[in-house]
């Protein structure tokens, strides 16, 4: 009896530490997978056609979209805060109303997403 405890123990044993090992292993993987800048350029192009039209609320919902979508791309982590800063810039200056200046900072934004 006491041989199939220690038996069941060991075997216990090794199975939970290789399931915890195999979770180790898939999170380490999601962490070190790339997210691609692609959505976030599709909306800040939609972006500045919305603006050149000068119709104002499209816009800004594209441009949170695109916020949002920067905050998951990965790369260089120095281009990625740049294009992100860029986007804050480019919300803030849509809210103000300086269309040249939204469109300066979304076309930076994507000559920065372009370079990754």
């Amino acid at each position: 009896m006491n041989i199939i405890k220690n038996t069941a123990l060991t075997l216990l044993l090794g199975f939970s530490s290789g399931a915890t090992s195999v979770i180790a292993y898939a999170e380490e993987a999601a962490k070190s997978s790339v997210y691609s800048p692609n959505e976030a350029i599709m909306h800040i192009e939609a972006a500045k056609v919305e603006i050149i039209k000068n119709d104002f609320v499209p816009p800004s919902q594209h441009i949170k979209e695109a916020r949002a979508a920067s905050e998951k791309v990965t790369g260089d982590p120095d281009t990625v805060k740049k294009a992100h800063a860029c986007i804050i810039q480019a919300q803030i200056k849509t809210k103000q109303g300086d269309i040249q200046g939204a469109t300066e900072e979304l076309n930076k934004a994507l000559e920065l997403y372009k370079s990754l």
